[in-house]
């Protein structure tokens, strides 16, 4: 055994101008054992990079410093010869690689080790390590909103009281469809009102679609003032507006049930459908308060039905009753995790449109031709919009030939910027896919784990 002097600690790490005087040999020869397999290289190729832990082996005092077998003559280290390797040739080759199917955090890991964790990657493999860490965030990211998602289902804290497990079965009723005989009957019962919801508000339609223009065409007529009995608009039914309050009542019950027993109010508000079911409730109590009043008011009650198209959100809630296919959860989350692309989309869009539009009914007026379709500029913006998404009405269209030219520029530029964004979502879509399918087998796995 080599015996080292404990007084001369300064040894182990020499100054790079001494270094060179007490190196071995580079002619030399040294042999590691890493992870049971041997490797011999020169002295001179694990010197290429001063300050690593392969280039202190070079050192006289690396023989008590580190692991050394004086029988076999070699350094042993318990560590991956698959990564090691690569390590080695970075030594020889001055050019870092990764193996497949390796883990980026493991490589990262090894360099760290020799004393390598600044070391460039060659520029091959820079490719498939990022389509990797790609997959390994979408993956991070999928199960982050399955944690957020999730935030919801979790129970009361306080378990030990009447209160809390009341609260906890009145959101499982809600919630959890098949949790129990109950909440199965719930479920239909909630699915019967949403749908008869649906039917009430198109029937409801039907009947204002009947009565809006003769209603006009007798304000237009007479400008006599009509009595509340004479007045069309106070002679309609109200039972359909009877029935919608019926329907609005259960939702109200049902809403502030489940807002009272959901573990977590603070996402419970956040949730899209619960706002659409929340806005839902109050046009028909505005409708009933202004029965009864001047017909001032009768316009405002046919722009209620744009709040009550929010109705047709409760039909969402089907889903709950059946599996959601994994297509389109993940589908959902696509979306929503493409908010600031489709944003830029909408962006050049809108500069296309007004670019374009502006150009095209400029260039009529400045050659005066009369059978021009743009009255004035905002319908040479919405020719722009039919162009540019490949709808083409064919309502408004240019006439002369420059405006024509710009017609044809506008339907490549709308086609090129719809096509080009496409492979980026579907790369998108590909990745949360994959991300979704490691998921589902793993939890697969750790149900068939025995326990």
């Amino acid at each position: 055994m080599n015996i080292v002097d404990d007084d001369n600690d300064d040894r182990l790490f020499p100054v790079l101008g001494s270094q060179s005087q007490e190196m071995k040999p580079l002619e030399e020869k040294i042999s590691l054992n890493i992870g049971g397999l041997r490797y011999e290289t020169y002295v001179s190729t694990l010197q290429a990079f001063p300050g690593t832990k392969l280039c202190h082996l070079t050192e006289p005092q690396a023989a008590a410093t580190f692991d050394y077998d004086p029988d076999t003559k070699e350094f042993f280290f318990d560590r991956s010869s698959c990564l090691f390797e690569e390590v080695l040739n970075y030594y020889r080759t001055k050019q870092l690689h990764c193996p497949d199917l390796t883990c980026k955090s493991a490589l990262d890991e090894e360099l760290a080790f020799w004393g390598l964790s600044n070391a460039p990657l060659a520029p091959c493999c820079w490719q498939k390590l990022a389509v990797a860490e790609g997959q390994k965030e979408e993956y991070g990211i999928w199960e982050e909103d399955q944690a957020v998602a999730g935030l919801l289902d979790q129970p009361g804290r306080n378990q030990s009281t009447w209160r809390g497990r009341c609260r906890t079965r009145i959101w499982a009723m809600f919630e959890k469809p098949f949790s129990s005989l109950s909440a199965k009957g719930l479920a239909t019962v909630c699915l019967l009102f949403n749908i008869g919801i649906c039917c009430l508000f198109i029937a409801k339609a039907f009947e204002d679609t009947n009565f809006f223009p003769i209603y006009i065409l007798e304000n237009q007529i007479t400008s006599v003032l009509h009595t509340e009995a004479d007045n069309p608009f106070y002679a309609k039914p109200h039972y359909l507006l009877h029935s919608e309050l019926f329907c609005v009542l259960w939702f109200m019950l049902e809403f502030f049930l489940r807002l009272l027993s959901c573990p977590n109010k603070k996402e419970f508000l956040q949730s899209p459908l619960n706002v659409a079911d929340f806005l839902s409730l109050f046009p028909v109590y505005i409708e009933l308060s202004l029965l009864g009043h001047p017909t001032s008011h009768s316009n405002f009650v046919f722009w209620l039905d744009f709040l009550r198209a929010l109705y047709f959100f409760k039909l969402l809630k089907v889903l709950k009753l059946v599996e959601t296919p994994l297509m389109l959860r993940v589908l959902s989350y696509t979306s929503r995790a493409l908010i600031k692309e489709v944003f830029l989309l909408l962006l050049v869009l809108l500069f296309e449109i007004l670019f374009f539009g502006s150009l095209c009914y400029f260039v009529d007026i400045i050659e005066d031709n009369t059978d021009t379709h743009f009255l004035d500029i905002g319908s040479a913006f919405w020719w722009a919009v039919v162009t540019l998404t490949t709808v083409g009405y064919g309502d408004i269209v240019p006439t002369s030939l420059v405006s024509k030219l710009i017609g044809a520029c506008t339907a490549l530029c709308g086609v090129l910027t719809i096509i080009i964004p496409i492979p980026f979502f579907c790369i998108k879509f590909q990745g949360y896919y994959d991300a979704v399918m490691i998921e589902e087998k793993r939890k697969r796995q750790m149900i068939t784990l025995p326990s």
